[in-house]
C-alpha cells in the first residue's frame, strides 16, 4: 500500500503542476499529458484502496478509506473527461484534494467492517452511495465555478482562455451532475430503505433525516429549474447546501465517532 500510495501522491502532484502552470495560457494545459500522468495516479490510487478497503473479513469503510474513495471517483471522473470538456479551472482543486485523501490512507487504522459474503445488498448500498455523493460533490465544485465566472463578467474582469469554460456549458453541466447525483441519491435511499434495519437506529437516525433534507433540496432544485428557472446565485445555494446536508450526515458523526472518542 505505501508504494502504491506515494507513487500515487507523487503522480498527483506532477499533475497538479502541470494544469496550474498553464491553467491561463493562451494555449491552456496540455491535456493529453495531464489525462496520462493522472491517469497512472488514479490508477495507482485505486491499488493503494484496494489494499486498505478491501480485508479478508469483509470491507473496511473507516472515515479515511470513504473519504479516499470518494475523491478518488471524483479524480477519475474528471481524468477521464479533461480532454474533452473545458473544466479545467476545478482541477487543481480536485488533484490537491486527491493528494491530500492519498495521505489520509497513512493514518493509523480505523476498522469499520462490513462482511460483504453475507450481506451483499449492503455493497450496493454502498455502491450507490458513493457514486450520488460523489456526482454531487463535482456539482457542488461546477457550481463554485459557475458563480465565480458570472462574478467575473459583471465585474468585466474576466481574461477569456480555452481554459475557461463558457458559463452556458458549466451551467448545463451542473445540471446535468445534479441529476444523476440525485438519481443514485434516490436509489441509494431506496436500497438503505430495503435492505437495511437500522435506518433510523444505531445512531443512523441523523444520517438518513439529513439525506431525505439533502434529497428534497436537489429535487426542489431541479423542479424549479425545469419550471421557472434558477438564478445562478440560487442555483449555488442549492448545490453547496444539499452538499453541507450529505456531508454533515455522514461525515459528521463519524469525526467524533473515530476521531474524537476513540
Amino acid at each position: 500500500m505505501v508504494v502504491f500510495s506515494t507513487a500515487a501522491m507523487l503522480l498527483y502532484c506532477i499533475s497538479l503542476l502541470l494544469v496550474s502552470s498553464r491553467l491561463f495560457h493562451a494555449d491552456g494545459p496540455n491535456r493529453q499529458l495531464v489525462m496520462g500522468v493522472s491517469a497512472i495516479a488514479v490508477g495507482l490510487h485505486g491499488l493503494a484502496l484496494y489494499c486498505v478497503v478491501f480485508t479478508p473479513q469483509g470491507l473496511n469503510y473507516s472515515l479515511t478509506n470513504v473519504i479516499s474513495i470518494i475523491n478518488w471517483i471524483i479524480a477519475l471522473s474528471f481524468t477521464l473527461v479533461i480532454t474533452r470538456l473545458k473544466v479545467i479551472v476545478v482541477v487543481p482543486v480536485v488533484y490537491a484534494c486527491s493528494i491530500i485523501s492519498v495521505a489520509l490512507l497513512w493514518l493509523p487504522e480505523q476498522n469499520a467492517i462490513e462482511p460483504l459474503a453475507s450481506h451483499p445488498s449492503v455493497l450496493v448500498h454502498i455502491v450507490l452511495s458513493l457514486i450520488g455523493y460523489s456526482a454531487l460533490m463535482i456539482a457542488a465544485l461546477y457550481a463554485i465555478q459557475m458563480y465565480l465566472i458570472q462574478k467575473k463578467l459583471k465585474e468585466k474582469t474576466l481574461i477569456m482562455s480555452p481554459s475557461m469554460p463558457p458559463l452556458m456549458t458549466v451551467e448545463k453541466q451542473l445540471y446535468h451532475l445534479v441529476l444523476i447525483g440525485f438519481i443514485f441519491l434516490t436509489l441509494s435511499l431506496i436500497s438503505g430503505f430495503i435492505f437495511l434495519d437500522d435506518m433510523f437506529q444505531d445512531g443512523k437516525g441523523h444520517k438518513t433525516v439529513l439525506s431525505l433534507i439533502a434529497w428534497c433540496v436537489y429535487g426542489t432544485m431541479l423542479w424549479q429549474q425545469r419550471t421557472i428557472g434558477c438564478r445562478t446565485r440560487t442555483a449555488v445555494i442549492y448545490c453547496l447546501s444539499g452538499g453541507f446536508l450529505l456531508s454533515l450526515g455522514y461525515f459528521g458523526a463519524r469525526v467524533v465517532k473515530e476521531l474524537i472518542l476513540n
